[in-house]
């Protein structure tokens, strides 16, 4: 099924047609982790500029940072994560593309976190017959697998009900990431067997087949020097063993079909950065719908303020007074919206090359965002139905 074209925040049947559409035409979705409104808005940017769906999402560290790194209070990860929900939910559709809101990686200890973000789902979904996210990830790859799958299982039952989609792990991504630390994990836990997966499969499709898994074939998040051992054909032999399993338990011909689906899984690949790009085009073969971006974005960001310091630094060091004048003010270049948007354009600029990797350019086959037209600026398919 090709997907409808819908626009703004999508969710539900919207989200399962965009999934479908990903998997069945090999791109994947960009998910970048936003930790503020500009970063928010430049994504929104860089998947208008692109004519493509994006996933914007949250951490728990990029929650507490947008409640304020000032407050302690326990379930301030929570408010920020909604605040950033709320923040797209409030412009996404003036871009006018598809955008998945989405929560990243949650371990056992931060499943508060995880309930004060579902609470606030069943709240807006009790208001507008909608949740405010459009999915979540459970991140219970350090514990054993059954507990792991058991955990995700109750909690899928209870998204499920939103039409919330479930994103989890299994195996484990290696590096450093917003205060998670594998680097020193047993290396054999970077690659997910096909019989892991076949057993969040199993279990999570009992529920609802809105998930994804993030099967682990060498990932590491960050940068680092050295190779990346990733091995993407381990998501190839999950597909098919998935696909011979479905039919060995009669769950296609219950079903009224003949065949498995060629890729019944989808995937989600995290620890990108670095990677090669024929190892990237390998695993969207193989049914990898999503893919997690933040270290790069993260360094993006910061080399548009870099550049901005470095070409007008005798204008920044002090109110008044500069090469043209020891009277000329400097406020138009120490004003935020100065080096901020700098950042911002840095990062739209990253965000290209990053759906151009994943294949993901001009999928809604609509006409470029012109410049705005008045204060409202310009919209492509008007506010979702």
């Amino acid at each position: 099924m090709v997907y409808s074209g819908k626009v703004g925040v999508v969710t539900g049947k919207d989200l399962v047609d965009l999934m479908d559409d990903a998997r069945a035409r090999g791109y994947a979705i960009p998910a970048v982790n936003c930790t503020s409104s500009s970063t928010a808005n430049c994504v929104l940017e860089a998947a208008a500029k692109a004519s493509s769906p994006v996933i914007i999402q949250v951490s728990n560290g990029g929650g507490s940072f947008l409640t304020g790194k000032g407050v302690k209070t326990p379930g301030a990860d929570a408010a920020g994560s909604v605040a950033l929900a709320m923040h797209v939910r409030s412009v996404a559709s003036w871009y006018g593309v598809p955008v998945v809101l989405h929560s990243d990686h949650c371990a056992k200890k931060l499943l508060p976190w995880f309930d004060g973000m579902c609470e606030a789902n069943e709240d807006y979904f009790g208001k507008y017959g909608e949740p405010l996210f459009s999915s979540h990830m459970l991140d219970l790859s350090e514990e054993p697998d059954d507990e792991n799958i058991a955990i995700c299982v109750e909690y899928h039952k209870r998204l499920s009900k939103m039409n919330i989609w479930l994103e989890m792990e299994i195996g484990i991504t290696g590096g450093e990431e917003d205060g998670v630390n594998n680097e020193d994990v047993d290396p054999d836990k970077l690659y997910t067997t096909p019989e892991q997966v076949w057993a969040v499969y199993r279990e999570l499709s009992m529920v609802s087949d809105q998930f994804t898994i993030a099967a682990a074939f060498g990932n590491v998040h960050g940068v680092y020097k050295g190779d990346i051992d990733l091995k993407p054909s381990i998501l190839k032999d999950a597909q098919g063993f998935i696909g011979d399993k479905l039919m060995e338990d009669g769950l296609i011909r219950a079903a009224g079909g003949t065949r498995a689906p060629e890729k019944p899984v989808n995937f989600v690949f995290h620890g990108g950065s670095g990677s090669d790009l024929t190892d990237i085009r390998e695993a969207l073969d193989y049914g990898v719908v999503k893919m997690n971006i933040d270290t790069d974005t993260q360094w993006s960001y910061w080399s548009g303020v870099s550049e901005h310091q470095q070409e007008f630094g005798d204008f920044l060091q002090q109110q008044v007074g500069n090469p043209t004048g020891a009277d000329s003010p400097n406020k138009k270049y120490y004003d935020p919206r100065a080096w901020v948007r700098r950042a911002e354009k840095k990062t739209v600029e990253r965000l290209g090359k990053a759906f151009e990797d994943l294949r993901c350019q001009n999928i809604l086959g609509l006409p470029p965002v012109g410049e705005p037209t008045n204060t409202f600026g310009p919209r492509r398919g008007g506010l979702p139905v």
